[in-house]
């Protein structure tokens, strides 16, 4: 069960507000066709699609290659802008075996209860040598991240996500071994105060699970630092590769 119930309401905020634009992913584009290796014919399942947005970038930067889209939610899947998207989960993966060349998790290693069984459900579906990409805000690593400046309660929510070296041991019993790791810049928004503007609490995990006198002192801490900050909001969050 995932660490929010992703509702309608949030959902629709997490379309509203967590969308990034081909301008905004450059480095992202860079760092994935790094260990993706982009071919015609390629099958790359992205699990926990959300509404879409990786789905479709992968499909317009990289011809010929099908993306298959995983999500649990209903609420997601009704708003996806790719389609199709199929029902699942990380241990229940609706694919045969060795039926896919790559696996991208974005935002979703936190959501899952039981790592060691979806590194074994990864496996079942991956063919021999496939990497599996996971983009994730990971326990420890916060700094780089735009939001926690402001919502620093945030911090000890984040603190209970999967750390990198928990993820590696979990996929270790799977056979999956590290093949890389770096910090991705992206552009977030193009200044504080249009961050400030468009941020939704439904639409992160870290601010649903903050208490609301909590939030509502880091929202007033934005919107007094968006009156003065300029230039544009570039937060990293971490790229680790598995095979």
């Amino acid at each position: 069960m995932a660490r929010i119930a992703y509702d309608n309401e949030d959902a629709a905020a997490f379309e509203a507000s967590r969308h990034l634009i081909d301008a905004e992913l450059v480095a992202w584009r860079e760092a994935i066709s790094r260990h993706l290796d982009p071919r015609p014919g390629m099958r790359v399942l992205d699990l926990g699609s959300g509404t879409g947005m990786w789905a479709r970038a992968f499909t317009a930067w990289y011809d010929g290659v099908e993306v298959i889209a995983v999500e649990p939610s209903e609420a997601m899947r009704a708003r996806s802008v790719h389609r199709p998207v199929v029902p699942g989960d990380a241990e229940g993966v609706p694919l045969d075996d060795a039926s896919v060349d790559a696996a991208w998790l974005s935002t979703v290693i936190h959501h899952v209860p039981d790592l060691t069984n979806a590194a074994r459900e990864l496996r079942r579906v991956l063919r021999p040598g496939a990497p599996v990409l996971i983009r994730s805000a990971f326990a420890g690593r916060h700094h780089a991240i735009t939001l926690f400046r402001y919502f620093p309660e945030a911090v000890r929510v984040l603190d209970t996500y999967p750390s990198v070296a928990d993820v590696e041991a979990a996929f270790a019993t799977a056979g999956f071994a590290p093949a890389g790791f770096e910090q991705v810049p992206q552009t977030t928004a193009p200044s504080l105060r249009e961050a400030a503007t468009r941020l939704r609490r439904e639409a992160h995990t870290p601010l649903q699970l903050i208490t609301d006198d909590e939030y509502t002192a880091g929202l007033a801490r934005l919107h007094r630092a968006a009156e003065t900050e300029t230039g544009a909001v570039v937060d990293s969050l971490d790229l680790l590769v598995l095979r």
